[in-house]
């Protein structure tokens, strides 16, 4: 018999879970976007992108990854199960979450002239950017209350805010774009904003009683996750900073239409395998929290999450090498059909990407912030160096061998900090799941790229069966 709520069982439940969540949002903004063009046209999509942009650079800017952070500390709270401690913290986390909103939009207010102009090249859109202040109070209230779900590992709960809030925006938007058309890009965002904040307070947890804590208690109890929070907000920008330098790179070197190749391709590979990792991820970082001085435990987790991880990405990945030509397009046109080769050969870096995350986590899960903006930086600056190299002597397919060759390397940094520095192990079955995941990732890339179809499908049925029997094997435990 299986054992009811087995940590296989909750990892598989909390990547349907979201996995279900993101697609639908991913269809949300398909949506969305299809509307916009529709009736506002190109303007309305470069409104769209331009302020969405700049939200997400303040909100990255000013939250100081608190979302994340604060998991890490409300998780080991959960754990200690103090019904007062957890109080106490969760009424920190809001208080921070609201100071920093209120900071960010105080920012954005202060800066919007500043940013119009270097938006948009005039002070036409002052208006806009202090319109847009609202969004990030919002969206900081709203990430205080998603921290607090996910730290408590209520995970249909928070689910239920993001697909309540992402729809209610949506539902709002559509009859915005029908009768204000322009004039609708920033209602509509804020209407995205006021969506998502109102069911984050309406469903609150509401499970621990509100407590008063003093400014001080905030700070003294708040310090910890801010400091974590803010080497992961430098990391992130530091990582942002290289894409962007690469950005620059390659459209001098061949132009915005190679720009808008490798960002395509480079979206496909990373950004809509990666929704399965962090459908993964909201079940795993709070429960590695809970178990950060363990050993034993770290070693149980991490080599169980590493195992169901590759599990799940080689049947997926393999079926993204197979349908890559639909895909694109289906998601851009026939002018992106170039970007195929480099999907392909990317794709193999998500195996080592698969791997390297699992470990990572181990760094938040501790808290150490140094750590993670040495890795960060180190990665970033590799794939930058990677991509350039390759560009030079490959083109467009030498980026998806360097992306691939970028996870390695960030495979080895990661394993150097995990195995010496945290002086942790992983079982071994874990090198023999690596070894099969990069021989039918492999196999399945190499006969498609050389147009043997036939073998690429037996190859990707076998390791899709191999998979789904191990994972049902997983959940019987």
């Amino acid at each position: 018999m299986a054992k009811k709520g087995g940590i296989s069982q909750l990892t598989m439940k909390a990547m349907g879970i979201f996995g279900g969540v993101q697609m639908m949002g991913i269809l949300c903004s398909i949506i969305r976007t299809k509307l916009v063009a529709m009736w506002i046209g190109t303007v309305g999509v470069g409104l769209f992108g331009l302020f969405n942009n700049a939200l997400e650079m303040l909100n990255i800017a000013t939250n100081l990854g608190i979302r994340s952070s604060s998991v890490r500390d409300i998780s080991q709270a959960a754990e200690q199960k103090d019904q007062s401690l957890i109080a106490r913290i969760i009424a920190v986390v809001r208080k921070w979450s609201l100071w920093l909103g209120l900071g960010g939009a105080t920012l954005t207010l202060a800066l919007a002239p500043l940013l119009s102009e270097i938006t948009f090249g005039s002070q036409d859109h002052i208006w806009g950017f202090v319109a847009l202040s609202v969004a990030v109070l919002l969206m900081a209230v709203t990430n205080g209350e998603q921290a607090v779900f996910q730290g408590l590992a209520q995970l249909k709960k928070l689910a239920r805010i993001t697909v309540l809030g992402t729809l209610s925006g949506l539902l709002v938007s559509i009859p915005l774009f029908y009768f204000l058309r322009e004039d609708s890009v920033l209602p509509s965002i804020i209407a995205y904003a006021v969506a998502n904040a109102a069911f984050a307070l309406i469903l609150r947890n509401k499970e621990y009683p509100a407590v008063k804590v003093s400014r001080s208690e905030t700070v003294t109890m708040g310090r910890e996750f801010v400091k974590l929070g803010v080497f992961m907000t430098i990391g992130n920008f530091v990582t942002i900073l290289a894409t962007y330098i690469f950005n620059a790179w390659l459209n001098h070197r061949a132009g915005t239409g190679e720009v808008g190749l490798y960002q395509a391709g480079y979206t496909l590979i990373n950004k809509y395998t990666g929704l399965i990792l962090t459908a993964l991820g909201m079940e795993y970082y709070p429960r590695l929290a809970r178990v950060a001085e363990s050993r034993m435990k770290l070693r149980a987790f991490v080599s169980q999450e590493i195992n169901i991880a590759l599990l799940v990405m080689v049947p997926v990945i393999a079926a993204f090498v197979l349908l890559r030509e639909p895909i694109v397009h289906i998601l851009y046109s026939k002018d992106f059909l170039a970007i195929m080769p480099f999907i392909s050969w990317g794709m193999m870096g998500i195996i080592f990407r698969a791997v390297s995350w699992s470990m990572a986590f181990v760094i938040l899960a501790k808290g150490s912030g140094k750590v993670y903006l040495i890795t960060e930086t180190l990665s970033a600056v590799s794939g930058l160096v990677l991509n350039i190299l390759f560009y030079q002597m490959w083109g467009l397919v030498g980026l998806g061998w360097a992306f691939t060759a970028w996870y390695v390397l960030y495979t080895v940094i990661i394993a150097v900090v995990y195995f010496a520095y945290y002086r942790l192990s992983l079982a071994r079955m874990c090198a023999v799941s690596l070894l099969w995941a990069v021989v039918m990732t492999l196999a399945v890339v190499v006969a498609a790229e050389h147009g043997y179809l036939i073998p690429a499908i037996a190859v990707a049925l076998m390791s899709t069966t191999a998979s789904g029997y191990l994972l049902v094997k997983q959940w019987k435990r």
